[in-house]
Order: C-alpha cells, then sequence, then structure tokens
C-alpha cells in the first residue's frame, strides 16, 4: 500500500504536477509539507557542523554556502554481511599511529585492519599464532589428531593427550640402539687413548726409572770392590752400554727376556740357548745385544743415526771396551740369526774378532723386521787408566 503524500496548498496534488515543471522543487521546497522538505530540525543536524542544504549528500554544501572541505567519511565494505552496523568511526586527522591489533602493539602507525569484522578475526587470529608457535610445536608431536584440535592456551591436558605427549618424548627403539652404540665408540676410543698413552709415554717413564736405579746400583757395587762372578744370572745386570752420539747410558742385563729385562729399560745380552754370544772380555767372538727401538725406555730408538766410526763403550767393573761402528742391515727377517755368528755376514768382517752386535725392531712402533748394527772393537781401557778418550770428549 502506498503512503499517503501530503499536498500542496492550492490543493493540487502531487501527481497532477507536470514532472519536471519550472519551480517544482524550488516550491516543493519552500512547502514545510512538501517531499523533500527541510524540517527545523534534521535528524543528525550538527554532526558534521553545519545542515545539509538541498543539493545532496555527495556534494553538501554548508548552510551559509560554503563548502564542507573535506570528503565525507566512507566506512569500509563490510565482506560478510550487508546488514545495518554501526559504522566506525571516521580516523583522527594527524594521528601518528592507530593500532588495531591485540595488545602487543605491533600494529602502530597502520591504522585498523582493512576489511570487515572476518578480515580482522583473520589477523587477530595470525597474530595469536605468533605466541603460540612453542605450543603448536608440542601439539605436533603428540600425533595428527592432537594436531588437528590444538588446545587452547590454559587449559590442561587430558589423561590421552598426556599419554600421548610422554610416548612422542619417549625415544624409539632405534634412537637407544644409536645412542647405546655411540657410547661404546666413545667408551672404546677413551679407553685405546689411555693404552697409547701408557705404552708411549708411562712405559717410558717406569723403564727409565728402573735402568737409573739399576745403574746406580752397578756402579755403587763397583766402588764398594765388590766382584761380580763369572757368570750372571738371568735379569742380573753386570755392564752398562755407552752410545755417546745418541746421548744413551744404560745397563746391560743377561737374556733377553721382556718382563725380566727389556721391559725394565735395560739392554739385554743374548746369553742363552742357541743364540748365546761371548762377552766382552773374549779374545774372539761377537759381543750380541737386544733392546727396544719404542716404549719401555726404547734405548735403541735412533741407532738408525749411526755412522761409520761412531763409538760405542761397554764399561765393566774392571775395564772399558771401546768399538767403532763399522756397518749396518737396514732390514732382515726376525729369523736370521746368523747376524749374532762370530763372523756375521754381511757384515764386512773377513775374520775371527772382537765384533758386537746391536738389534732392534723395524719400522718404528712395530715388530715385523730387524734393524742390525755391528761394530769392531778398537780399545780395551782398564778403569785405572780413567774412562776413554770417547766417553770424555
Amino acid at each position: 500500500m502506498t503512503a499517503l503524500r501530503p499536498e500542496r496548498e492550492s490543493g493540487t496534488s502531487y501527481g497532477q504536477q507536470p514532472y519536471g515543471a519550472p519551480g517544482v522543487f524550488e516550491d516543493w521546497s519552500s512547502d514545510a509539507g512538501g517531499y523533500g522538505a527541510v524540517p527545523e530540525e534534521p535528524y543528525g543536524a550538527g554532526v558534521y557542523g553545519a545542515e545539509l542544504s538541498g543539493t545532496g549528500a555527495s556534494g553538501a554544501e554548508l548552510s551559509g554556502g560554503e563548502s564542507y572541505g573535506a570528503e565525507l567519511y566512507e566506512p569500509p565494505v563490510d565482506d560478510e554481511t550487508v546488514a545495518l552496523r554501526i559504522p566506525d568511526p571516521p580516523p583522527v586527522p594527524g594521528a601518528d599511529s592507530i593500532s588495531a591489533a591485540a595488545p602487543t602493539g605491533r600494529r602502530t602507525g597502520r591504522g585498523p585492519a582493512p576489511g570487515g569484522r572476518a578480515a580482522r578475526r583473520k589477523a587477530a587470529k595470525r597474530r595469536r599464532g605468533r605466541h603460540w608457535g612453542a605450543q603448536q610445536a608440542a601439539q605436533a608431536a603428540m600425533g595428527a589428531e592432537a594436531a588437528e584440535s590444538p588446545q587452547e592456551p590454559g587449559r590442561p591436558l587430558s589423561r590421552v593427550e598426556a599419554r600421548r605427549l610422554a610416548r612422542a618424548r619417549k625415544p624409539s627403539p632405534g634412537v637407544v640402539a644409536s645412542r647405546v652404540v655411540g657410547e661404546v665408540f666413545i667408551t672404546t676410543g677413551v679407553l685405546m687413548l689411555l693404552f697409547v698413552t701408557y705404552q708411549l709415554w708411562w712405559t717410558n717413564v717406569r723403564a727409565h726409572a728402573q735402568a737409573g736405579k739399576e745403574a746406580s746400583s752397578l756402579q755403587d757395587d763397583w766402588a764398594n770392590g765388590k766382584r761380580s762372578p763369572g757368570v750372571f744370572a738371568p735379569g742380573q745386570g753386570f755392564a752398562i752400554l755407552h752410545i755417546p752420539k745418541l746421548d744413551v747410558v744404560v745397563p746391560i742385563a743377561e737374556g733377553i727376556s721382556n718382563k725380566g729385562v727389556l721391559d725394565r729399560g735395560m739392554v739385554g745380552h743374548y746369553g742363552e740357548g742357541a743364540l748365546k754370544t761371548a762377552m766382552p772380555d773374549a779374545k774372539t767372538g761377537n759381543f750380541g745385544l737386544a733392546g727396544h727401538r719404542n716404549t719401555h725406555g726404547e734405548p735403541f730408538r735412533y741407532i738408525n743415526r749411526l755412522k761409520p766410526g761412531d763409538p760405542i763403550v761397554v764399561e765393566t767393573q774392571e775395564k772399558y771396551f771401546v768399538y767403532k761402528m763399522a756397518s749396518m742391515l737396514p732390514v732382515t727377517s726376525p729369523s736370521n740369526t746368523s747376524v749374532l755368528d762370530p763372523v756375521p755376514p754381511g757384515s764386512g768382517f773377513t775374520g775371527p774378532g772382537r765384533y758386537i752386535t746391536l738389534t732392534t725392531c723395524t719400522p718404528e712402533f712395530t715388530s715385523k723386521y730387524r734393524l742390525i748394527v755391528w761394530g769392531k772393537m778398537v780399545e780395551e781401557r782398564p778403569r785405572s787408566k780413567g774412562k776413554p778418550d770417547a766417553l770424555i770428549s
């Protein structure tokens, strides 16, 4: 039903007036009862500081005839609904920053979030996600089901969620096995390092101490006039070996036992069984000695540096026996016992004489082969005449 409209004072209805006739809208606007007439107190008067004239909202002028001076505030389009809503307040001119975010204050200077309430809710969720990163990671470890329904902050875990979280934190059998294997490797490495330290360092320290004690004991016995028998028991010291070029001073004991002689830092005399060799005071023969090249005092470590003519001195209770280095066999088999013969082949000696043979392992830190050094006696000096020149210079 069409609402009734007020008529003009002349009684002519609105429909009787020709459309577009001159003065129609002016007359109607001047009539208090006409369509589009401005009431005495228009709705929203004073909101923008002036009453609107009849020219329309988009080109509104102040009642005094002056232009408004700025575009009217148009609220953003609501993407979610076209229903009636209260418009947002217009932006404050000259403001430095407007924060539309949560209390974090990170949206300073950017104004309210563009779009409607749906866009603002999405922006709020994104900001909230920055603070929930750690919680979301913990929930992801609980499984896909827990990840689909993330826990709200402040809500305690249920029993099912707590059990799932505990299972997720519990290492798998593969992880446990890898840890065990890693610990075994680490322990083995530490033990090997300790063993190497013991072999290369501690055995030398202990052997040097034992050898030094044996040499001091021999010299004390000789100074006190205690005579030693011509035959020595295995492991018994009876002489001192000097190699001035290598700064070696080491006692000589009977036998070549590792535990009883060589591992104690001493040099052993081949004096037993099929490898028995002559003593230094014998008129002819080969005085054979063995010693470690590495570890346990390593007295023969650098005998490969000897050159022909370098002195080798054997000190006993009564005499000094001086030898000169004659030749060297760099590599030979451990089973080559001919190097200890009275006239060793390959030594360069052509007939019987008074010789000395030094034997040790080669290469270093192995016992695969043997290194041989030969020398020939050049002087026999009684102790009463003092030290030989090889020990003085």
